[in-house]
């Protein structure tokens, strides 16, 4: 397993976690078959990495490439028929943009695989707050002069972006979840016991079953 290092500070790493536990926390109440101990057992055990944000991190990855060599080569057709505010904020919105992207992928990646959430949380507030506004006035402002190519190209980004920032608020609330209930287990000693003997906390089975006949009932819990 790689080894990631967050380049967010401690301080606001923390930061980030308290916004996320207040934000993201879901706290629904259901019934159900199972009683509330193998309830907290399930979650104490699942694996919250988000598949679908995953995927998208994955594709935006080769899709940005290409948007930026586009975005710079219009932008260099166009250049010299804007005024001077326009050029100056064109050419910093991409630079920001360009450089903001890869650490934003970073902190997805980190905060969705490795179960991170201030990381993840730092994603969602670059996507939201940054990346998305620069967007929409690439699109959306006439006086830029947008050329057919840009229209194509930011508006596959957007949908990239649109669907990263749903599908990270997701994981943050399930991630969240889990991370509110360890807290309060190991306030009451209950993670460790969870795992005494490698037994699965919900079926009380051993994690790593053979498929040779089973022993007799009592070697299970040894």
């Amino acid at each position: 397993m790689p080894v990631f290092y967050s380049p967010l500070p401690e301080n606001l790493q923390m930061s980030l976690t308290y916004m996320g536990g207040s934000v993201f926390t879901n706290n629904r109440t259901t019934d159900g078959d199972f009683t509330k101990e193998q309830e907290d057992a399930a979650v104490v055990n699942e694996l919250v990495s988000h598949l679908p944000l995953q995927m998208l991190l994955y594709f935006n990855m080769f899709y940005f490439p290409c948007w930026c060599f586009s975005a710079v080569l219009m932008l260099e057709v166009k250049f010299y028929y804007l005024p001077g505010y326009y050029q100056a904020l064109l050419t910093t919105g991409v630079i920001l943009l360009t450089v903001i992207e890869a650490v934003r992928l970073y902190l997805g990646y980190v905060g969705n695989l490795k179960e991170k959430l201030p990381e993840l949380a730092a994603f969602w507030l670059l996507s939201f707050m940054f990346q998305l506004p620069v967007l929409l006035f690439f699109l959306t402002d006439e006086g830029i002069i947008i050329l057919p190519l840009e229209r194509a190209i930011h508006s596959l980004y957007l949908l990239f972006l649109l669907a990263q920032i749903l599908a990270s608020f997701l994981a943050l609330r399930t991630m969240t979840r889990k991370h509110t209930l360890l807290f309060h287990l190991r306030q009451f000693g209950k993670v460790e016991s969870f795992h005494r003997a490698g037994m699965s906390p919900v079926y009380t089975f051993p994690y790593h079953r053979s498929v040779l006949p089973v022993s007799p009932a009592y070697d299970l819990y040894y």
